[in-house]
């Protein structure tokens, strides 16, 4: 038995999405620092997103990659069709106003997906999720206080956009337990490439980025985008929806900070303290579940007459 097999399903749930969450929280720094048109940054991050998310599928899948592409069906297009909608609105939402409204604004993604998992799903979520989402949020909000009446309501909107696919999309995945639905983000990737390179083309002017900006764009598209987004894409196959978008906070938080650091952004002493609750929220939470994890465990394993254990069952 392999390392990765000896995790429950809720700590490889864990794993997957708190690294794809940190793995994504340069996104927004490096969207800007690259600073390009709308359309042109849009084109790269798509087509070399489909170019990496493509060669991640082949090394996992190998020959059975189109066998995988099959498994997803319907729901994989739509994954796809929502996830071209997410990438615009947070690519957009950073062209228009400061990295902090647009993190602020992805935050509620945990919201809407708490609310769609009760409606169309009808998961029973613990209260303890519910406190946990209500604090990181109010977190999040002094994060981002000092940045929200300094953006343009036509950023915001776009983030609240991308907040509100995303929402759909970890819940939609929810709907197909068990199929891997990341190889259908190769579409998402054609779909936005085609899409922005169409509207570069109608421009006035179709020049290449200078060196520094292509460089800024190939590790951004092709490398941490592809990683970080497969990553996440599979949280809903070990963990409720409204969970994952909680894990995403990460990604909020440590880009708020990165962006702070990397464009001389000082935080103010209320930022400071968002910033200490929602990562104390998430340590907490994670130190408490893990707890009720190892207490059900070690009940399951308890010796008594009549019983067999499967091991190999995950909790």
């Amino acid at each position: 038995m392999s390392r990765w097999s000896s995790f429950s399903h809720r700590q490889q749930g864990l794993l997957l999405t708190g690294g794809g969450a940190m793995i994504m929280a340069p996104d927004a720094l490096l969207i800007k620092v690259a600073d390009l048109p709308d359309a042109e940054i849009l084109m790269w991050r798509g087509f070399l997103s489909a170019l990496g998310f493509l060669l991640i599928a082949l090394a996992r899948y190998g020959r059975g990659t189109l066998a995988a592409y099959r498994r997803c069906g319907w729901t994989g297009i739509a994954v796809a069709l929502l996830f071209s909608l997410t990438t615009c609105g947070f690519v957009l939402g950073n062209q228009y106003t400061k990295a902090g409204n647009v993190l602020m604004i992805l935050a509620s993604s945990p919201i809407i997906a708490a609310v769609l998992s009760w409606l169309i799903l009808k998961e029973r979520l613990p209260r303890r999720t519910w406190l946990a989402i209500c604090l990181c949020m109010v977190g999040i909000a002094m994060i981002a206080l000092d940045d929200v009446g300094a953006g343009s309501w036509v950023g915001n909107a776009f983030a609240l956009m991308a907040a509100t696919t995303l929402a759909i999309n970890f819940t939609l995945c929810r709907t197909r337990p068990g199929v891997d639905m990341s190889p259908m983000l190769v579409f998402n990737g054609i779909i936005v490439g085609s899409t922005a390179g169409l509207f570069w083309l109608a421009g006035s002017e179709q020049n290449l980025p200078a060196t520094h900006q292509l460089a800024v764009v190939i590790l951004l598209c092709l490398i941490i985008v592809p990683c970080g987004v497969t990553l996440l894409q599979r949280g809903p196959l070990y963990l409720p929806s409204a969970e994952v978008g909680l894990l995403l906070l990460l990604e909020v938080v440590v880009g708020t900070l990165l962006a702070w650091w990397i464009l001389a952004e000082q935080p103010a002493p209320m930022a400071i303290v968002g910033g200490v609750l929602v990562l104390g929220t998430l340590s907490v939470k994670g130190l408490y579940e893990r707890r009720l994890e190892l207490r059900i465990r070690d009940d399951r394993l308890e010796p008594g007459p009549s019983v067999t254990v499967d091991r190999s069952s995950t909790l």
